[in-house]
């Protein structure tokens, strides 16, 4: 967050949220008026829903949204979040998680809330997360294509299956990828890159040269000012025309 930076008072709840496999817990975070605003769904990092990622939701709802972040490691409460220096840990716990049918069913429900509270237009919900979030945003554009309007990936490790989904999407998105990200070499990026090219699919691909996984994060070691910076420029926009274009 830049000093220059203000954030209003926001209400913060903690719903659980229905699923086949139990309650999933979640904080939700909007503005204290009672107006219909756009909904986000922000998708955490391996690390789990730090309160990094809280702060990131606080964020996006002081730009005018409800903001949903899911804890998708409910299945492994209450142990289930970690500092930036127990990567390791939250790797393998993100390894653990099931990518098929009980993902899909996590993000529906997640998505399903969100649209029926009722200060949320059901039609102008948007999605975007960072690391395990990036590639669970894209598997959402793919998976789930009906029911979010915009999404907005970051740095997020794609599956081959995935790739083989995209043209099931529908939703405008765009994509943040670091040039220096061991984790996603260049040529899965120029992969997606090409597909998306092929598909004329409505997207950006953006990546900064400079920047290592994690760019977008203060407290991790690989923080890119400049590429966090112009990336949250870029991101507030693109919600803005997708999720805010047409007067209500």
């Amino acid at each position: 967050m830049k000093a220059s930076e203000k954030l209003e008072k926001l209400q913060v709840e903690q719903p659980l949220i229905p699923t086949p496999d139990g309650q999933m817990p979640a904080v939700l975070h909007h503005r204290t008026d009672t107006e219909r605003k756009p909904g986000i769904l922000l998708l955490m990092e391996a690390c789990g829903l730090t309160q990094h990622i809280q702060d990131v939701a606080a964020r996006i709802a002081n730009e005018g949204y409800v903001v949903l972040t899911p804890d998708l490691y409910y299945r492994e409460l209450p142990n289930n979040k970690f500092g930036y220096d127990e990567m390791e840990k939250g790797m393998a716990m993100m390894n653990r998680l099931n990518l098929g049918e009980s993902m899909k069913n996590d993000l529906q429900a997640a998505l399903t809330y969100l649209k029926s509270r009722s200060d949320v237009y059901p039609d102008k919900v948007g999605v975007t997360g960072f690391c395990l979030g990036g590639g669970l945003s894209f598997f959402t554009a793919c998976k789930l294509p009906n029911e979010i309007a915009a999404a907005a990936p970051f740095y997020g490790m794609v599956l081959d299956e995935w790739i083989e989904a995209m043209p099931h999407i529908t939703a405008p998105m765009y994509l943040f990828f670091g040039g220096v990200d061991p984790f996603i070499p260049r040529d899965r990026i120029q992969q997606i890159d090409a597909r998306f090219k092929e598909l004329g699919k409505d997207y950006t691909l953006i990546v900064y040269p400079d920047a290592n996984h994690g760019f977008f994060c203060h407290e991790r070691s690989s923080y890119n000012q400049a590429a966090a910076e112009d990336a949250w420029l870029k991101l507030t926009r693109f919600f803005q025309k997708h999720l805010k274009g047409n007067d209500r």
